[in-house]
């Protein structure tokens, strides 16, 4: 090992049972780093030290390691070996390290091949732009089997099919043969290798670290095969990035020793790091200084202290008290918004006499080292909240607390994770001057992309506010958790730009933008039509094909976006999203009804706006202005002391003006004003001279709002107007009660001056009371209405529409499921015979509808079988969907039925106005019809006939057929 030694941050990542805590350690054995291998199932392992890892065997926490590896050029790579959570529930804890990786090793189970697990992670890869190697484990199984080049094949088309299409078994990239196809994976290294140039291994680990080339390996870590050859990969290939001069550091976990020692780790990006060294940062209003009293380099549950640490190296510090997971520090930045996050909140329930407030403050300190478990408390019911992945998370959490503190803690039914952002551009503004103290922060609010999270940056010059009060401003919005007015969930998918502001000379602190800056965006949120976000899950659920139509129907009914079906052997695959709120408890339901067959696995979507906010506004009960942490109000100095002023009367006695065009309550109505200009009346001044114009801010605004013209959202809900429709609604409650009092009021007067007063009785009373001859009029003017309708009806019959979902169909019809478990198609077609059969003895038009099928681009088709409409929908619209659209139009001029079994579209459907037949009833009128005729038969492809089979053929035996 030379002093020139290059570090490099390398990490394992692998769903769960795949080996990969058995890849560390052959690693670690490989380059002597270990005397001994440890095994998962012995519990002896070098990495996974908990107690609890051991004891389920499965790896909870990352740990980290180190070894080195000498370079054929005659350097030296320093690896921190980074050993990452696998199980699905501790996703969280593997994403925070993907954000300190220079490089990946993902393995997969050849057993297993390429599951959704897999796909997540090489999402992620994706996301933080990691360049990987793959390594292929447990190929033993498959040599054991005789199938080991089969496997090899297989599994590498999964690869490239589902991941990669760069991805090349790593014993050929080096090959001289291989050299022109790896060359076109990039035109600059064609062009070289056509000048006659070659490919070797700087040339490979460019296409590496630029993610064009994916190497994979195939062995089996527990026998140490392939082992070696990946070191080998590792010590050629493996690209360390280049560092500035300047310090910055960006932390991804907090932890604590055996001794109750808190550590900060860390991974400095640039410059140098030493003991004794000051760390300067913001949290909330506060500037915090700290210094590090050690510095160390941990290894599995052993550590070496080092006077400093230079770029590029991971390691943890003691003496920071502040620090948070995925802080960034010196020239590092906030890191990016999590794509792996929890999408249910669950109560926590205390032992009988367990003070909720100490127990949150214990509770705090775990959430600091699992930031996912985002420990919440509500001072006003004493509620404590978590927000947790899985049942896993949950036992582990339950134990934690046990252990650190004796507390004994249990979990009720969980809540959906709801969060909120803006539908347009709105202006905020935030005052902040009590005696001796003075700040004010005007800032746009903008709808920013979905998934941006909240981004801050300023419009404003320097010379208008200097940098450093801009800093304190931004960076008190970009330290805090910002929470909407509706339900007070989480703030996201919103762009904070800095537009106005000042400070005193002489009164201005810190602490003052910290306040002034979050009044402000609290006071443009309760102006702003803001939105309310619910999560949605990505689905893949995989069952028996006899199961798809029971799937696609359960699907439909909970108003999820579908892809296409896919057919893999015997099984069905369905992708697509479905809300978390509406998925609710399905995968109990789906392995009742396949037996245990079907599988499904839900990964984190998008946030989607709530199609129906209200009831979960009201049900949250969230009172904005009375969130002290978070008041939408202004503190203005009147007489002497500082004086609270609301949110809605804060904008006529602001000092200074951003230039932008509003309406009284702040919303943008055009893009911006000249410099200087008040833009909105009273807002651009006091009156008392201290109006200030702010430069280009809204040149610089203007140009904010056109690009995030398009992003806005629709059905958002403002804040005022909740409370002016309660107001409303209170007022028609009063008046309607005031009016009914004054009614018997004077009823009871009338009644005691004339007597009873007598009600009108309904027409068919008042028939009663009618001479005979007017009853025999109204008798004989029935009965002739009633013949002319009739005989119109004779002449001109009404046309009917018969709508036919037709895998709910197949799936219900005994004989046609029992093919369809052999041949969808087969079913399909004997399903649009019988129905042409049905239809040349029905004055009925039918319409059969097929959901997307296997149809090339996923465009609708429509086209006629002999007398029938056959359709097939367009990708994700199912036929659910189309009936519905189609049975709203039909019904304004003809008579339309549909035919399903679905109880809820059966509902929607008798809701549009239209006549249902089940799947049963459909069958009958089928039965019917065939009586009807001496012959009954359906057509095969090849022209033959053949009669209705099975079930369906012994309800129709009263019926003669003949060949």
């Amino acid at each position: 090992m030379t002093d020139t030694a290059r570090p490099l941050s390398l990490g394992i990542l692998a769903h769960v049972d795949a080996g990969k805590t058995t890849l560390s350690e052959g690693i670690l054995y490989k380059t002597q780093s270990i005397r001994s291998m440890g095994r998962v199932d012995s519990g002896d392992t070098f990495l996974d030290t908990d107690e609890m890892e051991r004891a389920r065997g499965i790896t909870i926490y990352a740990k980290q390691a180190r070894f080195s590896l000498e370079r054929p050029d005659g350097g030296a790579l320093k690896v921190t070996l980074l050993d990452t959570p696998g199980h699905a529930d501790f996703s969280t804890e593997m994403e925070r390290t993907l954000g300190v990786l220079d490089l990946a090793v993902l393995l997969i189970s050849a057993a297993e091949g390429v599951n959704a697990q897999v796909r997540l992670l090489w999402k992620l890869l994706d996301h933080y732009q990691i360049p990987a190697l793959i390594f292929v484990n447990k190929m033993d199984q498959a040599e054991a089997e005789g199938r080991e080049d089969e496997r090899r094949k297989t599994v590498l088309e999964a690869i490239r099919r589902e991941l990669t299409d760069g991805a090349y078994p790593a014993v050929e990239i080096s090959d001289p043969a291989m050299a022109e196809e790896i060359a076109l994976l990039d035109e600059g290294l064609l062009d070289q290798y056509m000048a006659g140039g070659e490919i070797g291994d700087k040339e490979i680990a460019d296409l590496i670290a630029e993610r064009k080339l994916t190497p994979v390996f195939f062995g089996a870590a527990l026998r140490l095969r392939g082992v070696d050859e990946l070191l080998e990969a590792l010590a050629r290939w493996a690209k360390p990035p280049q560092y500035g001069e300047a310090f910055g550091a960006r932390i991804f976990k907090i932890t604590r020793d055996s001794a109750g020692e808190r550590l900060t780790h860390l991974k400095v990006t640039g410059g140098f790091l030493k003991v004794r060294q000051t760390l300067t940062y913001t949290k909330e209003d506060e500037t915090i200084e700290e210094k590090i009293t050690q510095i160390r380099l941990c290894s599995g549950d052993r550590y070496e202290q080092v006077d400093e640490v230079g770029a590029g190296e991971i390691c943890a510090l003691t003496g920071l008290k502040g620090t948070w997971s995925g802080q960034g520090l010196g020239a590092e930045t906030e890191g990016q918004e999590a794509l792996i996050r929890p999408v249910l909140t669950w109560q926590i329930r205390l032992r009988m006499g367990e003070d909720p407030f100490n127990a949150y403050r214990k509770l705090l300190i775990l959430s600091e080292e699992e930031p996912m478990f985002s420990v919440s408390y509500e001072e006003r019911t004493k509620k404590i909240t978590a927000r947790l992945m899985g049942e896993m998370q949950r036992e582990m959490m339950k134990d934690m607390a046990m252990k650190r503190f004796g507390l004994e803690i249990a979990f009720e039914q969980p809540s959906v994770i709801y969060k909120e952002t803006i539908a347009s551009a709105v202006e905020g503004v935030g005052h902040f001057e009590p005696l001796r103290h003075y700040a004010e922060v005007h800032v746009l609010l903008t709808p920013g992309e979905r998934g941006s999270g909240i981004v801050c940056d300023s419009a404003l010059p320097t010379d208008v506010l200097a940098r450093r009060w801009q800093n304190l401003a931004l960076g008190a919005l970009k330290n805090r958790r910002l929470r909407g007015v509706l339900t007070g969930a989480e703030l996201t998918d919103v762009r904070i730009t800095l537009v106005a502001g000042r400070a005193h000379e002489k009164h201005t602190e810190g602490g003052d933008f910290y306040q002034a800056a979050n009044r402000a965006v609290r006071q443009g949120l309760m102006a702003a039509d803001s939105v309310l976000l619910e999560p949605w899950y990505e689905v893949r659920i995989e069952v028996p094909q006899g199961n798809l139509g029971r799937v696609l129907t359960d699907m439909a009914s909970r108003g999820a976006e579908l892809k296409a079906p896919d057919f893999e052997g015997e099984r069905a695959v369905v992708t697509g999203r479905v809300s978390v709120r509406a998925l609710g408890d399905y995968a109990e339901e789906l392995a009742s009804f396949t037996k245990g067959e079907g599988s499904i696995v839900c990964g984190n979507g998008p946030y989607l706006p709530c199609p129906d906010p209200l009831p979960v506004i009201e049900a949250a009960a969230y009172d904005p202005e009375s969130d002290k942490r978070y008041p939408p109000s202004s503190v203005f100095c009147e007489h002497g002391a500082g004086t609270i002023v609301p949110w809605n009367e804060v904008r006529a006695r602001m000092h200074v003006s951003s230039g932008l065009k509003t309406d009284e309550a702040g919303r943008i109505v055009s893009p911006a004003g000249g410099p200087g200009d008040s833009g909105n009346g009273p807002a651009g001044g006091s009156g008392d001279g201290r109006s200030m114009p702010q430069g280009n801010a809204a040149d610089a605004a203007g140009r904010i709002l056109a690009d995030a013209e398009e992003l806005g959202l629709k059905g958002g809900v403002s804040r005022a107007g909740i409370a002016n429709r309660k107001e409303t609604e209170l007022d028609f409650r009063e008046r309607q009660k005031r009016f009914f009092a004054a009614e018997d009021e004077l009823k009871a007067i009338f009644e005691k001056t004339y007597g009873p007063v007598k009600t009108v009785l309904p027409s068919e009373e008042r028939a009663k009371y009618a001479s005979r001859a007017e009853r025999d009029a109204a008798v004989a003017a029935a009965a002739e209405a009633y013949r002319n309708k009739k005989a119109k009806k004779r002449e001109e019959p009404a046309a009917s529409y018969l709508l036919v979902d037709g895998y709910n169909i197949i799936y219900a019809w005994d004989d046609l499921r029992e093919l369809a478990e052999r041949d969808v198609k087969a079913a399909r077609d004997r399903l649009m015979d019988i129905l042409s059969n049905y239809a040349g003895t029905s004055l009925e038009r039918v319409i059969l509808v097929f959901d997307a099928y296997k149809v090339s681009g996923g465009q609708e088709r429509i086209y006629t079988h002999h007398n029938i409409s056959v359709i097939f929908t367009k990708e994700a619209e199912t036929a659910d969907q189309y009936i519905e659209k189609t049975t709203r139009e039909l019904v304004k001029n003809y008579r339309v039925a549909v035919a399903t079994s679905d109880m809820v579209e059966q509902v929607i459907i008798f809701g549009a106005g239209a006549r249902r037949l089940s799947a049963c009833d459909l069958l009958e009128a089928v039965i019917r019809s065939a009586e009807e005729v001496r012959e009954t038969y359906l057509e095969t492809q090849a022209g033959g006939k053949y009669f209705l089979q099975n079930n369906l053929a012994e309800k129709l035996s009263d019926v003669k057929l003949e060949e």
